[in-house]
């Protein structure tokens, strides 16, 4: 009874969860065919409902500038417009100094991100973080120091592609800061086949599950499917480095993402967009009155609970990505906090003239006035202020002195 109390349960968590069909296309090289890496995203997706079609182009040591120059990738490119496309460069080059990566991989990559883009514009590029050597790299150590250990080369791994996705308005697939991750926390499991360089499969295992972080914005935490070679225990480990490693700082690898922060202690609201590698936006305030500003402020003419939407435009408008938040907008008890702190404002409503009675204690302040879409119009550090220049209408009057900041409803008549 309580195996089918499961099942049920598990297909209800099925059914009810959205689920999506993707088409993606890998570009890199071993790195990424090793232990079928695009299959075991497909399973891992398949396993919460969701599909993943996959083609790749992965010859052996391929970099970047080999594949701009490979018939059979730009004929993949061209293929189908597909919704994201992986490129990964060979193992080494984007470890090396900043002024070779700036001559022999930036430029191959943004040619790259271009014939996609140029096939289709809906495509998402996602560029494959990879890891550092094991023992960092050997061959390049006497030339360039810093890739002499491990952590030293998957910091310059880090720094060109996070570079990589910011220049070309890409997503960052931080699959090497999760072997990183993982491995300050379990140091016996091998992430790495015996050559010290290519994935073993906990490797490639840890790799899709950050890709399907990094791609549905879902945690890979609780998948059916684990590779038969890795035990359940350091399988859901695997799940939850990956999770924790993209879904924590979606931001930070430029991942297309919605987000906002709202300081709702005066009124005009302060709204700060906290999204990432987008192209356009709109706000709806919950009032029905919205704005296209990054960082917009808005006035509501009454307290109450509101419903603030944030819609993110990227890739033509083919992708789309949208965040709410419910907010509870209340000025009832501002008079008497103020009267409490012993300011009165009069006469209000007022004429030409508008007083602000501040305690003698409290020798600088500052006052600002805000029309009723919230753009600032006027500050003053007096207390006695000439406002017959102002017209008929609702305005917010803001109280700045000590650490405290105070909101006030004025009528000009």
């Amino acid at each position: 009874m309580r195996f089918l109390a499961i099942i049920l349960l598990y297909l209800y968590f099925l059914l009810s969860t959205k689920a999506q069909s993707i088409d993606v296309l890998f570009i890199g090289n071993s790195y990424t065919y090793y232990n079928n890496l695009p299959q075991l995203l497909s399973d891992i997706a398949l396993s919460f409902g969701d599909t993943v079609n996959t083609e790749s182009s992965t010859p052996g040591g391929a970099s970047f500038y080999g594949h701009v120059n490979n018939a059979t990738t730009l004929a993949k490119i061209n293929q189908q417009p597909w919704d994201y496309v992986v490129l990964q460069d060979q193992s080494q080059k984007p470890s090396l100094s900043p002024s070779y990566v700036a001559t022999n991989v930036f430029p191959y990559a943004t040619q790259l991100v271009n014939s996609i883009e140029l096939n289709s514009s809906c495509s998402e590029p996602v560029f494959y973080m990879t890891w550092g050597r094991k023992n960092g790299d050997a061959n390049n150590c006497a030339a360039y120091p810093p890739v002499c250990t491990y952590l030293g080369m998957q910091q310059r791994l880090r720094e060109s592609y996070l570079e990589m996705g910011i220049t070309n308005n890409a997503t960052v697939s931080p699959v090497g800061i999760a072997w990183k991750n993982f491995m300050e926390i379990d140091s016996i499991t091998d992430l790495y086949n015996p050559d010290e360089s290519h994935p073993s499969i906990y490797g490639s295992y840890l790799a899709a599950c950050t890709f399907y972080a990094t791609i549905f914005k879902k945690s890979p935490i609780g998948s059916t499917f684990i590779p038969s070679q890795i035990d359940l225990v350091t399988g859901h480990l695997i799940q939850e480095v990956a999770s924790n490693t993209v879904l924590d700082s979606l931001s930070t690898w430029n991942v297309f993402n919605a987000d906002f922060s709202a300081d709702t202690t005066s009124n005009p609201v302060s709204f700060t967009n906290l999204s990432s590698n987008y192209d356009s936006l709109v706000w709806f305030f919950g009032d029905g009155n919205s704005s296209l500003d990054n960082d917009p402020n808005h006035s509501y003419n009454s307290a109450g609970s509101f419903q603030i939407q944030l819609v993110i435009y990227t890739n033509d408008g083919c992708l789309t990505d949208t965040v709410s938040y419910s907010y509870n907008i209340s000025f009832s008890n501002k008079l008497d906090e103020q009267q409490s702190k012993g300011i009165y404002i009069f006469p209000n409503p007022f004429s030409n003239l508008i007083t602000i009675n501040i305690p003698d204690s409290h020798k600088s302040f500052r006052i600002e006035f805000y029309d009723f879409s919230g753009q600032l119009i006027k500050i003053s550090h007096k207390n006695s202020i000439d406002v017959s220049n102002f017209k008929s209408g609702l305005y917010y009057l803001k109280t700045y002195f000590g650490n405290d900041v105070f909101t006030t409803k004025v009528v000009k008549i």
